[in-house]
């Protein structure tokens, strides 16, 4: 009996401690919606008053009835944050990510906008679409401004450990050095590991144990962290022990399959004291796929698709990628001139460098660039990788390569190199977002995993590009590649070419 009334104290402990991390986020959320909601009700008066429409009328039953311009104004922006909701942006893992969510923000005003002019045509207002389109655009930049606010604010509050939520992870000591890794890089997500707890499949058994090799897991934690963690040990009686720690949410990295026997045994122990499990799935896990129950006969078959694999969704992305290249093409034209004389200037050569990749559905195609290195670069690549100790293969890069020439050096970290590729995306070989292009000796070296990112065309940029490019390894660069080929939508590659501007301002890895 007593063990059970320990378990009940420990539950409610979590209990407790999740209630104050609850308490702070409802809060957080809720003073943001009401400041939303006042931004939005002022800035619409300001822009009625503007308008000179602060006479509200409504001509529904045939007369004009007057409608108070403060009650329109507060109904207006009750819709706004109703849609900003609808459009995820209150989401805890959005808020700090800058880039994505000023994309949600410009989702959430384009349904504003939709709404609110579908209630001013069924009410028959005499607001315009002017007044209403001048109004959603304001308080969109309004919002951004807000935002960066917020998250300057919460950075400093993080940094100080607040906020944040306390967190066990378990895995084989190889996961939890990649796992620390990402989370080191991505402190927006607010995960704080307390502890870490190695484990193991018995392969006589298959059952899950304790991995006694604590030097490596010493050593993967202390490299990817920058510091100790003390390790518990995986046992019976793990869910009391994390509970006790003050943890509230136990991060599954690997060695615990998803719907093993394993996995649902682990989980159990943990939801019964309300600790909370995040699981972190495979590249190709078939969660963002839709899912479909059909009963044929007696017998019940799910059917699993990707939506964004549909012929409309492809229509979509290819009018993006016309609609963008051709923007690029058009703005870009005096740079490309600058940087054209620049290469002809310095050593007379050539202004286009083309080289054959490998494509959607490995078919081949020549990709094209500024020229950054000298003429007979491809004849001494081998001698130049031999001379720094590399080999040819899927990861080699030359962080000093001779061959690259001066205005090689400039365009190439600024990115100024790729900008002839929009001429590849108009003509349909390549998309704006997507894997990078590879050679063919590249694709050789596929396993059927990384093999998926031929199901998409190759992009100018992406994953790769934002991420770090070559200051990833091998795996980290594998991981993205696929995860975008699961997850790729319009909405998500817009926020690619944002996150690419900011890469482009503030150059890192590239080399």
């Amino acid at each position: 009996m007593s063990g059970t009334q320990s378990d009940a104290q420990l539950a409610q402990q979590v209990d407790r401690q999740s209630a104050k991390v609850l308490q702070w986020r409802f809060v957080m959320n809720l003073a943001l919606m009401v400041f939303d909601a006042l931004v939005f009700f002022c800035v619409n008066l300001g822009v009625m008053a503007m308008y000179k429409e602060m006479y509200v009328f409504t001509t529904r039953l045939q007369w004009n009835v007057p409608i108070n311009p403060y009650l329109y104004a507060a109904v207006c922006a009750v819709i706004w944050v109703f849609c900003a909701r609808v459009a995820g942006v209150y989401h805890r893992h959005v808020f700090a990510d800058g880039y994505q969510l000023n994309v949600l923000l410009f989702k959430a005003t384009c349904i504003s906008w939709i709404s609110i002019c579908a209630v001013n045509y069924i009410m028959q207002t005499t607001i315009s679409l002017a007044d209403v389109t001048v109004t959603c655009l304001c308080v969109w930049v309004v919002e951004m401004i807000v935002r960066m606010i917020a998250r300057m604010f919460l950075t400093v509050r993080h940094r100080k450990g607040e906020y944040s939520y306390p967190t066990v992870i378990v895995g084989s000591p190889e996961g939890i050095g990649q796992l620390l890794k990402f989370l080191n890089q991505r402190k927006q997500l607010n995960y704080k590991p307390v502890r870490v707890c190695p484990i193991r499949v018995n392969p006589a058994t298959g059952l899950i144990e304790a991995d006694p090799d604590r030097n490596l897991l010493k050593a993967e934690v202390e490299e990817s962290w920058g510091e100790f963690i003390q390790p518990i040990t995986y046992g019976d009686d793990l869910a009391a022990r994390i509970a006790q720690t003050g943890a509230q949410t136990v991060m599954v990295t690997d060695v615990l399959d998803r719907f093993s026997d394993n996995l649902s045994t682990f989980a159990v122990q943990m939801e019964a004291l309300n600790l909370e499990i995040a699981l972190i799935t495979s590249a190709l896990d078939i969660a963002e796929h839709a899912t479909q129950m059909r009963n044929i006969q007696g017998m019940s078959i799910m059917t699993i698709s990707l939506p964004q694999y549909s012929p409309a969704s492809r229509i979509k992305k290819r009018i993006f990628d016309l609609v963008v290249s051709s923007i690029a093409i058009i703005l870009s034209s005096p740079i490309m001139l600058i940087v054209a004389l620049a290469i002809k200037l310095e050593d007379g050569g050539p202004i286009f460098y083309k080289q054959e990749r490998i494509g959607l559905h490995g078919k081949p195609f020549y990709i094209h660039k500024f020229r950054s290195m000298r003429v007979d670069a491809d004849k001494h690549l081998k001698e130049v990788l031999e001379a720094n100790g590399q080999e040819m293969g899927a990861r080699y890069k030359l962080k000093h390569d001779p061959r690259i020439t001066k205005v090689g050096n400039f365009i190439r970290k600024t990115s100024l190199d790729e900008l002839p590729q929009f001429f590849d995306v108009f003509t349909g070989s390549m998309s704006v977002v997507g894997p990078r292009p590879q050679r063919d000796f590249e694709v050789e070296e596929y396993d059927q995993v990384y093999a998926t990112r031929l199901l998409v065309k190759p992009g100018i940029t992406g994953p790769w590009q934002v991420s770090g490019r070559n200051d990833l390894n091998e795996e980290e660069s594998r991981q993205l590649d696929v995860s975008y080929v699961q997850d790729w939508s319009v909405l998500g590659d817009v926020v690619y070419i944002l996150r690419t501007i900011g890469i482009v301002v503030h150059p890192h890895g590239a080399y």
